[in-house]
C-alpha cells in the first residue's frame, strides 16, 4: 500500500513539473470529463486524499473550494501543507488498521454507510490513478507527452 502512495506522490510531482510548461489559461481551461480542468483536477486529487485521511484520523476536514486555488503555485502549496500529515498516516499503516470501521450518513438518502479503512485507502490510491489517466488524455490532446505512469523503474522498492 505504501509503495502505491509513494508512486502516486512521485507521479503527482511530475505532473506539477509538467504543468510549469503550460500557460495558466490552459491549466484553467474547462475540459470534457473529470472535474473540469487540469489544475482543478490536481486540487481535487490532493483534497480527496487529505479529506479521507482526516476522516480516518477523526480530525476536521478541509472545507474550501477550488475558487481560492486558481494558480499552480497555490495548489502545490496546499498539497505541500497537506502532505506531511497524510504521509505520516500512510507510513504508519499496518495490517491491523485494515478492518477499522468508518461510519457515515450518505447525503443522498440519509442511509448509514460503513466502510473499512483498508477499502478507503485503496479507493484513495485508485482515485488518483483514475484522475492521472484523465490528465494524460488532456496532455495528448494538447500535443504534449504526459509523465510516465509506469511504476516499474521508479525505484520505489528500494
Amino acid at each position: 500500500m505504501q509503495t502505491l502512495f509513494r508512486y502516486n506522490w512521485m507521479v503527482r510531482e511530475q505532473w506539477y513539473k509538467w504543468c510549469e510548461e503550460l500557460p495558466e489559461e490552459e491549466l484553467l481551461k474547462q475540459r470534457v470529463g473529470g472535474v473540469g480542468s487540469i489544475l482543478k483536477t490536481l486540487f481535487h486529487i490532493a483534497d480527496v486524499e487529505w479529506s479521507w485521511t482526516m476522516v480516518m484520523l477523526d480530525k476536521p476536514d478541509f472545507q474550501e473550494d477550488f475558487a481560492g486555488y486558481r494558480s499552480l503555485q497555490s495548489v502545490r502549496a496546499l498539497d505541500a501543507r497537506f502532505r506531511p500529515e497524510v504521509e505520516a498516516f500512510v507510513l504508519s499503516w499496518h495490517e491491523g488498521l485494515e478492518r477499522n470501521i468508518f461510519t457515515d450518513i450518505r447525503p443522498s438518502d440519509g442511509a448509514e454507510v460503513t466502510e473499512y479503512w483498508g477499502e478507503i485507502m485503496r479507493h484513495m490510491i485508485a482515485h488518483e490513478i483514475h484522475h492521472i489517466g484523465q490528465l494524460s488524455v488532456w496532455s495528448r490532446e494538447l500535443g504534449k507527452q504526459p509523465p510516465s505512469a509506469n511504476l516499474i523503474g521508479k525505484g520505489l522498492m528500494d
